[in-house]
């Protein structure tokens, strides 16, 4: 369950820090005071896409952090061991957005994705909003409400893959069938340049190592007359580096009887004189075995066209002659397999198999779960001033099925007695709409592991007795769950056991929001503030003693 809420420079909120309870909680306020922003925030915490517009104005960042007691939900805490998220039986999830757009994330203090939010959230809350019930009178929407109820939701994502596989293969079936002409010459091509690169047989430290060789022997001449002039200046002509070398250590030597503070200069010559003989040693066996060999150069020069005109033939530069050849190889076995008609059929009718036994799966699930959920929705629509109706689920089969399965998926409902049950978009006013979509929500909420419910603004259009009934119907849920609902209706705010009340004030120029906990007190006055209007009378609040002790 959801233990606290904390918001900073947040939209019009500066600073919030909110707990919560068990049970049933409801969130009022004047319109336009931003009883929505409590659900906007949640959302973000939860992974939706943010952006700066969230940020408030002046401040640099927005902050928003939801802890959760996690303790008994298994499954999330397999998930946060699993991702070394743990943190033991807490999941407190945290998101920052700053001014310029960019969104951290973290869970129990380590940096996620926007993903591993969504992940962990769809284990935590499940946010109704105000709109749900346009949505629907989509055929996706019901689809997804019914696989929900049936918990077959990763079998449709299963059924959905498979589809789509099926039909790749069968796609690359009849383009073997359509254009085997273009595929035998292509693969033909390939043949002759694979073979071409094949037989180049270029390899790259190969190829730095003969570039070398090549500059070496093109450089022969030069490289045996510059070795022959060090030498001669080193050691062999009469004014050599090596002859005065001695001189000067021959003199050092002596004055060395008179100082020995020379000794440490005296042994650098020395050691200068060593080295200089040992470079001439190294010199005079390079020279002797340096030697001009123009069959050899030729061979390498020869080497050196064939491959830079391969790959001017195939306009890349010669580093990437290997890559070439192996993106060659690859197509090549992509058209062979693809050329293969017999074995793709094979693979075609097998992808088919696959996805018909999973849709047939996720058929029956669909036909025993739509008479179950379609029998509670009629229920309670008896309650929500809707007498007499009847809901129902008709599934009519496809001829060929398609990414969604055999089926469409569509919702039926007689508003009264004796109507015959026809498509929801037809016969549902928007209030009768309002009142099926919370039966719906109500239904589904019943069966679902998630343990925070949240309902934005689902009583609109309702009003009288079916407002208090859908007061008590959440807070029956908030028996077992978690249940937050903002509301306009007085019937509903005065069964919450936590009411929270937001408002709008004015501080240095700027119109903030706040939200807090109300007081038996001051519950009694929003209630008749909600009753009344903006003049509150003795009577009003009279009334609203009245709705709170009933509830």
């Amino acid at each position: 369950m959801l233990r606290q809420l904390a918001l900073r420079d947040f939209v019009i909120v500066d600073q919030l820090d909110l707990t919560f309870v068990t049970g049933f909680t409801v969130l009022t306020g004047e319109t336009g005071a931003g009883k929505s922003i409590l659900i906007d925030a949640l959302a973000l915490a939860l992974g939706e896409r943010g952006d700066a517009g969230v940020v408030r104005a002046g401040a640099s960042r927005a902050e928003i952090s939801a802890d959760f007691d996690a303790q008994a939900l298994p499954l999330l805490q397999t998930w946060l061991l699993e991702n070394e998220l743990d943190d033991d039986g807490n999941c407190l999830l945290r998101r920052v957005i700053d001014s310029n757009g960019r969104s951290r994330c973290f869970i129990n203090g380590r940096a996620v994705s926007a993903q591993q939010l969504r992940e962990a959230g769809e284990w935590l809350v499940d946010i109704h909003g105000q709109h749900a019930h346009q949505s629907l009178l989509k055929s996706a929407t019901q689809r997804e409400i019914l696989d929900n109820y049936g918990n077959a939701s990763e079998l449709a994502t299963r059924v959905a893959q498979h589809y789509r596989h099926w039909q790749k293969l069968n796609d690359a079936l009849l383009v073997v069938q359509q254009d085997s002409g273009a595929m035998a010459a292509e693969r033909e091509q390939l043949d002759w340049k694979i073979q071409e690169l094949s037989a180049l047989q270029f390899d790259l430290a190969d190829w730095l190592a003969l570039q070398d060789e090549h500059k070496r022997l093109a450089n022969a001449v030069n490289l045996g007359a510059g070795i022959a002039f060090v030498l001669d200046a080193l050691t062999e002509s009469e004014s050599a580096t090596f002859s005065q070398l001695h001189v000067v250590a021959t003199k050092l030597a002596h004055l060395l009887e008179y100082d020995t503070s020379l000794q440490a200069a005296y042994d650098l010559i020395d050691s200068a004189g060593v080295q200089l003989q040992e470079a001439s040693h190294s010199l005079r066996r390079y020279a002797d075995q340096l030697e001009a060999d123009p069959a050899r150069l030729a061979e390498i020069e020869q080497r050196i066209e064939q491959v830079l005109d391969t790959a001017r033939k195939y306009r890349v530069k010669v580093e990437a002659l290997p890559e070439l050849l192996e993106q060659a190889q690859q197509r090549h076995a992509e058209l062979a397999h693809s050329a293969d008609f017999a074995t793709l059929t094979v693979e075609v009718a097998s992808a088919h198999a696959v996805w018909q036994e999973l849709a047939q799966q996720l058929s029956q699930i669909r036909l025993s779960t739509a008479t179950q959920l379609a029998e509670i929705v009629s229920t309670t629509m008896q309650q929500l001033a809707l007498a007499g109706g009847q809901f129902a689920i008709a599934l009519t089969p496809l001829e060929t099925g398609n990414a969604y399965g055999l089926e469409q998926v569509e919702f039926l409902v007689a508003p009264h007695a004796g109507a015959t049950p026809k498509p929801l978009a037809k016969v549902a006013s928007g209030g009768e709409l309002s009142r099926i979509s919370l039966a719906l929500q109500t239904a589904i909420s019943q069966v679902a592991g998630v343990p925070t419910l949240i309902f934005d603004e689902v009583d609109v259009g309702i009003g009288g007795g079916v407002a208090e009934t859908v007061g008590r119907l959440l807070k029956g849920l908030g028996a077992s769950r978690q249940v937050l609902c903002i509301t306009h209706l007085p019937q509903v705010a005065a069964l919450g056991e936590q009411h929270l009340q937001v408002s709008k004030v004015q501080h240095d120029n700027q119109t903030l929001s706040q939200i807090h906990p109300l007081t038996p007190a001051e519950r009694i006055d929003e209630i008749a503030r909600m009753l009344g209007g903006v003049t509150i009378t003795d009577t009003t609040r009279q009334h609203a003693r009245e709705m709170l002790v009933v509830a």
